[in-house]
C-alpha cells in the first residue's frame, strides 16, 4: 500500500510518535518491527484509575445475561468422592467469574435421584427392613416425618444393592420393577425418594461447604421428570422422533459432521427415560423457570458425544431458541503419581471428606514445623488449625484450577501444598506477605486509607514489573470469562505474585526515608493485595491474616 521497505514505514510511525501520552520510547528495529516503552507516568495514571473505580474498571457489560452452572452432579444415596472434585470446583469458579463481570448467575447441582439407583436402594431396603409402612401397597395413611435410616445406613445400602445386581439377576428384575413402580408415582416409594433426598442433601451440604461451593438450586432429575410426557408428545407432533428398533430417537446429524454422530435416544424400548431424556426435560424446565441466555454443563471430557446429541436435539426441537448458547466444560481426570485415576492405598475410590481430612492433616503439620522453626511465633492451637484448612483449600483448588480443565492431572499432594512454586499456598504466602508489611506501616502511624493517589512512576525494573503485571488484571478476567477459563486467573496471579515478590526484595518499603516515595510503594502494595484478593475469590478461596 505504501510502496516502501517495512523497515522505512516502522520509521515513519516511530516519526508521528515523539510526543506520545502513552509512549517514552518508539523505536523502529530491521526488518520492520517497533519497540515500544510504556510512559513511567501513564503507567502509574493507569493505576490510580484502577484503585479508584469499582471493580478496577471493568468494564460492565452491555447486556446482562441470565447463565445456568450445571454442576456438581453428584448421585443421591452416594458418599462425595474424589470424582466429584473436578466439576464442583471448575463450576463454582466458572460460576465466580461470570457474576463477577455482571451477570446474573444461577448454580444448579443437578442431583441423580432418578432411575435404577433409586430401584436398587428401595429394593435393598425392602429386604432389610420389609415391616416397613412404605412397603404396604394398601396403606393409605400418613408417612412418618422422619427417615427410618441415617446417612450411614444409606451409605451401606447403597454399595451392597449395587453389588447384589451385579451377581443375583432376581434383585436386579426386582429394582428394574420398583425404579418403574416409583417413576410410575407409587406413594410408599415416592414418600421413600423424599426421605432418601433429605437425608442425602444435608450431608451433601455438609461436604460441599467444607470446600467452599454453594448452589443456588438443589434440583434433581425427577424434578424435570414432570416435564417428559408433554416434551415426548411434542416431539412425536411435529414429527421430529421416530421409532427405530423398539427406541424414540431424534435424528441429530449434520452434512457437515466428520464423524458419526447416532440419533439422540428419547425413551427406550421399555418405555423408560434415559439421561438424554432427563437433560432435555431438564432444559424444557429451565426456559420456563429461568429464561437463560447461556447454559454452561461442567461434566467429564468422555461425556462429549452426550452433550452433542443433546444440544443439537434442543435447538433442532425447539425446546432452547437458536439464541441460547448451550456449552460443555469437558474436565480431564485427576490421576494419582502412578498416572491412574487418584484411588485410595486399598485400590478403591476415595471419598471427598477424606481427601480434606488429609490435607488439612498435611497443611497442619507443615505450619507445626513453621512454628518450630520460628520459635518465638505463637500461634493458638485453633488458629493453627483454621489456618490449615483455609490453605489446604488453596493447595486443592488452585492444584486442579490452575491445570487447563480438558486436560488430565497428576493430584500431587506434596507439590500442592508447597509454599514455593506454582502452587495455592505460594499465593496465599504472599498476600500475607503484603497484610504483614501494611499492618507494619499502621503501626507505626501510617495510613494506608486514600492512597490512590499517592502512586508514582517506577524507580526500578522490579517495580515496574509488578506495576505492568497490575495493569493486565481487566484483561485476564475478561479472557477468563470469554473462555470459562479459571486456569488464566491462576496463571495471572502467579505472574502477579512473582512480580510482587521481585519488588519487594528489590526495594526498602519500610525503611524507605522519603514519605512520598514510601506512601506510592504501599499505595502499590494496597491494590496488589485487592487484585489478589479479588482473583483467589473468584477461584474460590480465601487468605489468612497469618501463615
Amino acid at each position: 500500500l505504501y510502496k516502501k521497505a517495512p523497515i522505512m514505514i516502522a520509521n515513519d510511525v516511530a516519526g508521528k510518535c515523539t510526543d506520545s501520552r502513552v509512549f517514552a520510547e518508539v523505536q523502529a528495529v530491521a526488518p520492520g518491527f517497533l519497540n515500544l516503552k510504556i510512559k513511567g507516568s501513564f503507567l502509574a495514571d493507569y493505576l490510580t484509575q484502577m484503585e479508584k473505580e469499582e471493580k478496577f474498571g471493568l468494564e460492565v457489560p452491555e447486556k446482562q445475561k441470565t447463565i445456568i452452572v450445571d454442576y456438581g452432579g453428584p448421585n443421591v444415596a452416594k458418599p462425595l468422592h474424589v470424582g466429584h472434585l473436578r466439576s464442583a470446583v471448575i463450576g463454582e469458579s466458572v460460576k465466580r467469574i461470570a457474576r463477577y463481570i455482571g451477570h446474573k448467575v444461577i448454580g444448579d447441582i443437578h442431583m441423580g435421584d432418578w432411575g435404577l439407583q433409586m430401584g436398587l436402594v428401595i429394593t435393598e431396603m425392602k429386604e432389610r427392613y420389609p415391616d416397613l409402612v412404605y412397603f404396604d401397597p394398601d396403606y393409605t395413611g400418613e408417612y412418618p416425618k422422619e427417615a427410618p435410616f441415617t446417612i450411614s445406613e444409606l451409605e451401606d445400602i447403597y454399595p451392597t444393592a449395587s453389588g447384589k445386581s451385579k451377581q443375583d439377576a432376581v434383585f436386579k428384575e426386582a429394582a428394574l420393577l420398583a425404579t418403574k413402580e416409583l417413576q410410575g408415582g407409587r406413594r410408599g416409594y415416592q414418600a421413600l425418594l423424599s426421605h432418601i433426598m433429605n437425608v442425602s442433601v444435608t450431608d451433601l451440604k455438609r461436604n460441599y461447604e467444607n470446600l467452599n461451593v454453594h448452589f443456588e438450586l438443589w434440583k434433581g432429575e425427577s424434578d424435570a421428570q414432570p416435564y417428559v410426557p408433554e416434551m415426548v408428545q411434542m416431539m412425536k407432533d411435529k414429527g421430529y422422533a421416530y421409532m427405530s428398533e423398539g427406541a424414540l430417537v431424534v435424528d441429530v446429524k449434520e452434512d457437515t459432521d466428520t464423524k458419526e454422530i447416532p440419533p439422540c435416544i428419547i425413551l427406550k424400548s421399555d418405555g423408560a427415560s434415559l439421561y438424554s431424556t432427563t437433560d432435555l426435560a431438564t432444559l424444557v424446565m429451565r426456559m420456563k423457570e429461568n429464561n437463560p441466555d447461556r447454559v454452561i454443563y461442567l461434566a467429564d471430557a468422555r461425556q462429549s458425544m452426550h452433550f452433542i446429541q443433546v444440544f443439537r436435539c434442543a435447538k433442532k426441537t425447539g425446546i432452547v431458541p437458536e439464541t441460547t448458547e448451550l456449552k460443555h466444560i469437558g474436565f480431564g481426570t485427576m490421576n494419582g503419581k502412578d498416572g491412574k485415576p487418584f484411588k485410595t492405598r486399598d485400590g478403591g475410590v476415595m471419598r471427598l471428606e477424606y481427601l480434606l481430612k488429609e490435607i488439612d492433616g498435611e497443611m497442619l503439620a507443615k505450619i507445626k514445623e513453621n512454628q518450630k522453626e520460628k520459635e518465638n511465633l505463637d500461634i493458638d492451637p485453633k488458629e493453627a488449625e483454621e489456618t490449615a484448612k483455609t490453605v489446604a483449600l488453596a493447595a486443592i483448588k488452585y492444584g486442579d484450577l490452575s491445570n487447563q480443565a480438558s486436560k488430565d492431572y497428576v493430584f500431587d499432594i506434596e507439590r500442592f501444598t508447597s509454599f514455593e512454586g506454582n502452587t495455592g499456598p505460594y499465593i496465599l504466602y504472599t498476600i500475607v506477605r503484603i497484610k504483614s508489611i501494611l499492618s507494619k506501616y499502621q503501626a507505626k502511624g501510617g495510613t494506608i486509607e486514600g492512597l490512590s493517589d499517592a502512586i508514582c512512576p517506577a524507580r526500578n525494573a522490579g517495580q515496574k514489573n509488578l506495576m505492568l503485571s497490575l495493569a493486565k488484571f481487566n484483561a485476564t478476567i475478561e479472557n477468563a470469562y470469554e473462555e470459562s477459563a479459571p486456569h488464566k486467573i491462576c496463571a495471572y496471579i502467579y505472574e502477579l505474585a512473582n512480580a510482587f515478590n521481585g519488588f519487594y526484595h528489590d526495594t526498602k518499603i519500610l525503611a524507605e526515608e522519603n514519605d512520598k516515595l514510601q506512601k506510592s510503594y504501599i499505595a502499590l502494595l494496597v491494590l496488589t493485595k485487592e487484585v489478589l484478593e479479588t482473583c483467589i475469590d473468584m477461584l474460590g478461596f480465601s487468605a489468612p491474616d497469618r501463615m
